[in-house]
């Protein structure tokens, strides 16, 4: 099965990061010498897929013009001799980037809903800013894999990165219930999603994370689930209204995940991959 498209909602103020990010995109701050944004870049690419879709809000343009040729600066590397500089500048030539905006701040899902018109994969892969995977495979290599191993033609069905969270971080996570019949091992069958629930209320200690595949059916759902959750239009929602059309799976990822939508786990991911 081959992914062709990826679209990274990346179009969030960074508030967190105040006041470096009234100048300086979050996803643009580095971890060694590359910004967040290409690490997630470089995991799609990791799967083959060559097309991505930013979603941004008005003054994170600098986002996708990091990817962009700049050929000024290429003739001046080419005229220096320093050939390894422009060699990592190249290596996203064969990459075709389109950029949509999110002018307001409505929700995960809305912001997914900014790139309906351009999906044209099936399934397409969702990748959101913060979560970041370190191990011998990325994480949306491993979900490609589980994937695979449960798709077929007469039936698409939704795949989510799933992390065992402790309960006292329940409230920040969408939580799922596992169907354990169903299920073998790291991959999950699962029978029903909760959104931040309260520790005692919550099914299991599997919470959802940044990385997602999701056929074109849950676009439609997403279009007709309306507002939620103090007006916003959440992803969660549309898959909970899928769980009767279609199958959605969870896979466990192997490896350390680090959350750089916050300085603490921005402080952390530099430390240990920078």
């Amino acid at each position: 099965m081959q992914i062709t498209q990826a679209i990274l909602p990346v179009a969030g103020l960074g508030t967190r990061f105040l006041p470096w990010t009234k100048v300086v995109p979050k996803e643009l701050l580095p971890i060694g010498n590359v910004p967040i944004i290409a690490r997630l870049v470089d995991e799609a690419l990791s799967v083959g897929i060559e097309e991505i879709c930013f979603v941004i809000s008005k003054g994170k343009e600098s986002i996708p013009e990091y990817f962009y040729a700049m050929p000024e600066l290429e003739k001046e590397l080419q005229s220096r001799g320093k050939l390894h500089m422009l060699e990592e500048l190249h290596r996203y030539a064969s990459v075709h980037f389109h950029v949509v905006y999110q002018h307001d701040m409505k929700g995960d899902g809305h912001a997914i809903l900014q790139a309906k018109d351009w999906m044209k994969s099936e399934p397409v892969a969702i990748l959101f800013g913060d979560d970041l995977i370190a191990g011998s495979k990325t994480g949306l290599q491993q979900l490609k894999e589980a994937y695979e191993s449960v798709a077929s033609n007469g039936s698409l069905p939704a795949m989510l990165a799933l992390e065992n969270v402790p309960r006292e971080k329940m409230k920040k996570y969408g939580i799922a219930d596992i169907d354990q019949a169903s299920s073998k091992g790291r991959l999950k069958r699962i029978k029903g999603l909760v959104e931040k629930p309260e520790p005692g209320d919550a099914p299991s200690t599997l919470g959802i994370v940044g990385k997602y595949l999701i056929p074109r059916s849950t676009f439609d759902a997403l279009s007709m689930a309306g507002a939620s959750h103090a007006g916003e239009i959440r992803l969660i929602d549309a898959l909970i209204k899928q769980l009767e059309d279609i199958k959605i799976y969870g896979y466990e990822f192997e490896g350390r995940r680090y959350d750089t939508g916050t300085p603490e786990g921005y402080k952390e991911a530099v430390k240990e991959l920078g």
